[in-house]
């Protein structure tokens, strides 16, 4: 059966305490655009979609025991969400910044090929930004970096 909703094979879902002002802010901040929101009887947020490129985030609350925001974790993660950007890199880190996100790494070109920033978003999502900038083999990368890799695709 085909997908009404499109979305790509792999996806991610963040939760937040306050997920209304989460969209909100995702938007202001990374760009990302609300594509779904559900809400019940009192207008609680039940679930909501958003869109970045050909990729979508689900944005929920803490609606079960197994589902936290970082802010109630002491600003613990256990994951993290990279998006890859065609370009505009080091603009979109400047208006992330711009809309109040801590910026945890700022825009750096990596060993194999990518500039990269890392965002802390207000309830303490870590979330990575890359876009690449030059293409580089495994061995350039390797001694670059000092490590060995394998998987390179070339």
């Amino acid at each position: 059966m085909e997908d009404p909703f499109r979305r790509t094979a792999f996806g991610a879902a963040v939760y937040y305490k306050d997920p209304v002002a989460a969209l909100d802010w995702l938007e202001r901040a990374f760009g990302f655009r609300r594509v779904m929101v559900i809400s019940d009887q009192d207008g609680k947020l039940v679930h909501s979609e958003m869109r970045f490129r050909d990729s979508y985030l689900m944005v929920g609350s803490e609606w079960a025991e197994y589902t936290a925001s970082p802010a109630s974790l002491g600003g613990k993660n256990t994951q993290s969400v990279h998006v890859h950007m065609s370009d505009g890199l080091d603009a979109h880190c400047e208006r992330a910044r711009a809309a109040g996100a801590t910026i945890v790494r700022e825009p750096e070109d990596q060993f194999y090929g990518d500039r990269v920033y890392a965002a802390r978003d207000p309830e303490g999502h870590v979330w990575s930004f890359g876009q690449s900038v030059r293409k580089l083999s495994r061995e350039e990368a390797e001694k670059a970096s000092g490590l060995k890799i394998d998987g390179w695709s070339e």
